[in-house]
C-alpha cells in the first residue's frame, strides 16, 4: 500500500508540475526517434545486396557449368564422337578446373575485386562455349573446355565469399540455401527454356542460351553494392580484421588439408562423391539421345528439370535445418541416395524410368551443393582461409570429377552401360561407410577446433 501510494504521489506531483518540466527532455526524445526512423528508411547495402545477389545465383547457374552435360549430346550427335573421345575431353576439362581450384580460392582471399573476377570469369567461359560450333578438331574442343573449366573456377568460391561478406557467419547457412535453391531454380529455368528451343532450332540454341544467361549475371553482379561486402568476414576473418594482404599470409596448395584431419576427411568424401555422381547425368543424356536422336536435347533437359526441382527445396531445407540436424547425417544421407540412383539406372531402358530415378540427383547434388561451404566455413573460422580452403578441397572434388568421366566412358566401351552404373554406385557406397566411420560433427557446438595449421598465422 505504502508503494502504490508513493508512485501516485510521485504521479499527481508530476501533473502538477509546470508543462515545461514535464516536457523536458521530450523533444530530443522525439528528435532521436525520428533520426532512427529516417535511418530504417534508408537501405543499407547488406539489405540492398539480397535482390541482386538471388539474381545472381539464378542466372549464373546456367553459366558455371559452361555446356555440362549437353556437350556430350552435342558432341555425340552433331560431331559424331564416340564415348570415349566425349569422356577425354570431359577429363581434360576437368583437369584444367582441377589446377585452377586452389589458386582461384587463394585469389579470392586476397582480392578486394571479387565482383570483377566473377564478371571476367562469366565472360571467359561464355567466349569459350560460344567457338565450339566453329571448330571440330579434338585439340582445339579440349582447350576452349579446358579454358572454360579453367575460368569456372572462380565462381564457387567467390559466390561463397560474397555472401559470406554479406550476411556474416550467423546468417550463412541460411544465406548458402537460398544461394542454392536460386541456382538451382535458374538451372530447371535454363533447362526448359534449352528444351523448348532445341526441339525447334537443334542443340545449337544451348549456345545463345548460355550467352543471354551471361549477360544477366553480369548485370546482377554490378548491381551488388561494393561497400556491402566485409571483405575480411568473406575470408573467413571477424568483422573489421586485418585484410590480409600480406602473400605470407596464404597457404599454398594441399597444406590447407594436411593441417586439418577433419578436412582432409571430407575432401576424401568429396573426391568419391564426385567420382560417383559427376559422369551419371552424361551416361543417361548418351543412352537417351541413342534412342532417339532427335530429341536428345529436349530429354536431357527433361532430366536437368526434373532434378533441379527437386534441388530447390532441398537446399532450402539444408540451409534451415543444418544447425539442427548437424552437418553430418544430411552429407551421409546425400551419399546414401547417390548409391541407390546408380543401382537403379540399370533395372530399365525406359526413358520414363530414366527421368525418375535421375530426379533423385536432386536429393544428393541438393545436399552437397548447401552443405560444402557450411562444412569448410566450420573449420576455417577465424582463420582467414576460407576460401583457399574451398578452393583446395574443390581441386580434391573436380580430381573426382575428371576421372569419373575417363572412367565411366571406357567401362561404357567394354562392358555397357549398366557395369558403369554399378561401379559408380560401388565407389558411392564405400564413400558412405568411411565418411560414416571417420568423419566428425563439425555444426556449432559439436565441431572440432581448426587446427593450429589453419589458424591465422602464415603456413608454413
Amino acid at each position: 500500500m505504502k508503494l502504490d501510494g508513493s508512485t501516485t504521489a510521485v504521479k499527481a506531483s508530476d501533473r502538477s508540475s509546470p508543462p515545461q518540466l514535464r516536457n523536458r527532455g521530450r523533444p530530443a526524445l522525439l528528435h532521436q526517434t525520428r533520426d532512427r526512423r529516417r535511418e530504417a528508411d534508408v537501405p543499407q547495402p547488406q539489405a540492398i545486396a539480397q535482390r541482386p545477389l538471388d539474381a545472381l545465383n539464378f542466372f549464373l547457374a546456367d553459366v558455371r557449368d559452361g555446356l555440362g552435360p549437353y556437350l556430350a549430346i552435342y558432341l555425340l550427335t552433331e560431331q559424331k564422337w564416340d564415348q570415349a573421345s566425349i569422356g577425354v575431353v570431359m577429363a581434360v576439362a576437368a583437369v584444367a578446373g582441377i589446377v585452377a581450384q586452389t589458386p582461384a580460392g587463394a585469389l579470392i582471399d586476397a582480392s578486394k575485386a571479387k565482383r570483377a573476377l566473377i564478371v571476367g570469369a562469366a565472360v571467359a567461359v561464355t567466349l569459350a562455349s560460344l567457338t565450339l560450333p566453329f571448330i571440330h578438331s579434338f585439340a582445339a574442343v579440349a582447350a576452349t573446355q579446358a579454358l572454360a573449366a579453367a575460368a569456372a573456377a572462380i565462381f564457387p568460391p567467390a559466390i561463397a565469399a560474397v555472401t559470406l561478406g554479406i550476411v556474416g557467419p550467423r546468417a550463412f547457412a541460411r544465406r548458402i540455401g537460398r544461394n542454392e535453391a536460386y541456382n538451382h531454380a535458374g538451372n530447371a529455368a535454363a533447362a526448359t527454356l534449352a528444351g523448348l528451343f532445341a526441339y525447334g532450332f537443334g542443340p545449337i540454341v544451348v549456345f545463345w542460351l548460355l550467352a543471354a544467361m551471361a549477360l544477366a549475371s553480369v548485370l546482377a553482379t554490378l548491381a551488388i553494392p561494393r561497400d556491402a561486402i566485409d571483405d575480411a568476414v568473406a575470408r573467413g576473418l571477424g568483422h573489421g580484421a586485418g585484410g590480409g594482404d600480406d602473400a605470407q599470409d596464404q597457404p599454398s596448395g594441399f597444406t590447407v588439408l594436411l593441417g586439418c584431419k577433419p578436412l582432409l576427411i571430407f575432401a576424401v568424401a568429396t573426391v568419391l562423391f564426385h567420382f560417383a555422381n559427376a559422369a551419371m547425368l552424361p551416361l543417361v543424356g548418351q543412352k537417351l539421345a541413342l534412342a532417339n536422336k532427335e530429341l536428345g536435347t529436349t530429354l536431357m533437359s527433361v532430366c536437368i528439370v526434373a532434378a533441379q526441382l527437386v534441388m530447390v527445396p532441398v537446399a532450402m531445407l539444408v540451409g534451415a535445418k543444418a544447425e539442427v540436424w548437424g552437418r553430418k547425417p544430411i552429407f551421409a544421407t546425400a551419399l546414401a541416395v547417390l548409391a541407390l540412383r546408380g543401382a537403379l539406372y540399370p533395372l530399365s531402358d525406359n526413358a520414363y524410368w530414366l527421368v525418375g530415378v535421375q530426379t533423385l540427383d536432386g536429393v544428393g547434388a541438393g545436399i552437397f551443393g548447401a552443405l560444402f561451404p557450411l562444412v569448410v566455413a566450420d573449420l576455417t573460422r577465424g582463420t582467414g582461409h576460407f576460401n583457399v580452403s574451398q578452393g583446395a578441397i574443390a581441386t580434391a572434388a573436380g580430381l573426382g570429377g575428371a576421372l569419373s568421366s575417363a572412367a565411366a566412358g571406357m567401362i561404357v566401351v567394354e562392358a555397357g552401360y549398366s557395369a558403369a552404373f554399378l561401379f559408380l554406385a560401388a565407389v558411392a557406397a564405400a564413400a558412405l561407410a568411411m565418411f560414416l566411420i571417420a568423419m566428425p560433427e563439425t555444426a556449432p557446438g559439436g565441431a572440432p577446433q581448426p587446427a593450429a595449421k589453419l589458424s591465422a598465422q602464415p603456413l608454413r
